[in-house]
């Protein structure tokens, strides 16, 4: 049974991936990774995103239709299947991710922000408050969780490409920077945790236009990264033709070895036969 983190980068749109995430474009060059293009689910908002790429449901099935909805998932998870499962799960996430998945609403930030040994799905998280929360420091809330819980499932979401896309718009030269940035970190930790037994999935969970806003139909609001890092999957340059973001979930789930929720898709991507 392998280990999975799933890095959710917030806000981070396919070209601006394309541009900022020079390690991982030369591992699927090199086909060491692989990369796919998704066309991301509607509402391109973040969360009913994080409810579509976690339960591998679309937002019309799971029911979180905007950012306003503030209630707690009611849908099986990876989360859910985790813990179900025997496993570990851990989060270094943005606070709405406890909200669905741990604590709910109402919440107190000050008794939010740590969370180990939890009794709720997530067994050990880290949650961030403030939009402009740095990369580097998520990063590293990330690893000590990782160094210090070993979990089984980590998700691990940065937000600095939504803080700067919002104040600067996609095309903006703070938007790629931040990308830049949130990659070169990253870049650092991968083959870390390849060599902790880790498979790692990259992707993200909406893009952002040149206004600064997402929610709606355009290419530069829903098309997003998707890289692999697996011994499981074939690897290469597969962004010929689009994907679905309802592929994440049912995904880790091969990766992990645990059965897939029932309303999870079926998975299309290229896996390796045994």
């Amino acid at each position: 049974m392998s280990k999975v983190i799933l890095v959710l980068i917030d806000g981070l749109g396919y070209e601006e991936a394309k541009a900022a995430a020079g390690y991982l474009e030369h591992l699927a060059e090199w086909e060491l990774a692989a990369k796919y293009r998704v066309e991301g689910e509607l509402p391109s908002l973040s969360r009913p995103m994080y409810e579509t790429l976690l339960t591998g449901l679309p937002a019309s099935e799971h029911g979180i239709a905007t950012n306003l909805f503030t209630r707690p998932s009611r849908c099986e998870n990876l989360f859910s299947l985790v813990k179900n499962t025997g496993l570990t799960g851990a989060a270094a996430a943005y606070h709405w991710i406890s909200e669905l998945y741990q604590r709910g609403v109402p919440r107190e930030p000050r008794l939010e922000r740590y969370q180990f040994d939890s009794p709720g799905l997530i067994r050990h998280g880290i949650f961030y408050a403030a939009d402009n929360y740095p990369d580097l420091c998520l990063y590293n809330d990330a690893d000590y969780l990782r160094r210090t819980y070993h979990p089984d499932f980590l998700l691990v979401h940065p937000s600095g490409c939504d803080y700067h896309g919002h104040l600067y718009g996609r095309g903006s030269r703070e938007y790629r920077t931040a990308a830049a940035g949130s990659f070169d970190r990253l870049s650092a930790l991968l083959s870390v945790w390849q060599e902790d037994g880790y498979d790692v999935v990259v992707t993200a969970d909406h893009g952002m236009d040149e206004l600064g806003v997402h929610a709606g139909n355009l290419p530069e609001q829903r098309e997003v990264p998707l890289y692999i890092l697996s011994k499981k999957v074939e690897c290469g340059d597969f962004t010929d033709s689009m994907v679905s973001p309802l592929q994440t979930a049912p995904l880790c789930c091969a990766l992990l070895g645990i059965s897939p929720a029932a309303g999870m898709r079926p998975l299309t991507l290229r896996m390796k036969e045994n």
